[in-house]
């Protein structure tokens, strides 16, 4: 397997506390991989090394063959790394194309101007508009993000999580919350968006795990004690006795 992404002996702790203790994953490139586990397992604060928000105590994330395990978010974002967080992270003020043209505009480079708005660039705005579609807000795509239902409000969150053009993107539990029908509906879409990416996503739902991930790792107290495809984990004793249950 080509190593696109590589998570090279992760180790986290915090006063003391450890969290990751040595996690080792290699992920190909236009992969779909899902990170599970139960509560306090550590999957959040993995996002948040390989995101750049955390910094790791030991170890190191190649992306592309570089080393990222330093790097702030804004500049993993122009190397083409973008995520989503577990908490509905959106402009509530903002319009739903506002919140999109706010990642659009930064991808360009092109900071906020009183007499020159970016949206009136024929080309952003089809760019904005085609994202926004994508993702099916077409319809509210003028009402402001707090107007959004729930599962709308996910989705935006997405929308903006693309709007970078990101090579990979994280999505830390994008259904929590969701209705089962809100659910179906943001897999389908999720499937879509996703085309020609790689995906690295936390996910809850088994549902939705076995719906979009080509492998799937389990963590368990800060270390993975299971990769491998959807049947393979579902057939897994120790991943059973850990979190799947026998159901």
């Amino acid at each position: 397997m080509s190593e696109y992404l590589k998570i090279d002996d992760i180790h986290k702790d915090f006063s003391g506390l450890k969290v990751l203790t040595g996690i080792n994953l290699t992920i190909a490139q236009r992969e779909r991989h899902a990170v599970i586990g139960p509560n306090g397992a550590g999957k959040t604060t993995l996002f948040n090394i390989i995101s750049g928000k955390f910094r790791p105590s030991r170890g190191a994330i190649l992306f592309k063959g570089t080393d990222i395990s330093r790097k702030p978010p804004h500049v993993l974002n122009r190397h083409g790394l973008s995520r989503s967080f577990q908490i509905t992270n959106i402009f509530q003020d903002l319009s739903v194309f506002d919140n999109v043209l706010s990642g659009v505009r930064s991808k360009y480079g092109l900071k906020y101007h009183f007499f020159r708005r970016p949206d009136r660039d024929r080309r952003i705005v089809e760019e904005v508009r085609a994202l926004v579609e994508e993702v099916g807000l077409k319809e509210v795509m003028h009402l402001p993000a707090s107007a959004l239902s729930y599962g709308q409000q996910r989705a935006l969150e997405i929308a903006i999580a693309l709007s970078t053009s990101p090579e990979l993107i994280l999505l830390d539990e994008p259904t929590a919350g969701m209705t089962r029908e809100e659910t179906a509906q943001c897999i389908r879409m999720i499937d879509r968006v996703i085309a020609d990416r790689t995906l690295l996503i936390i996910e809850h739902d088994m549902d939705v795990v076995f719906s979009l991930a080509d492998r799937i790792s389990v963590l368990h107290y800060g270390t993975i004690i299971a990769t491998g495809r959807p049947e393979e984990i579902r057939n897994d004793q120790r991943v059973k006795d850990a979190y799947l249950g026998e159901g």
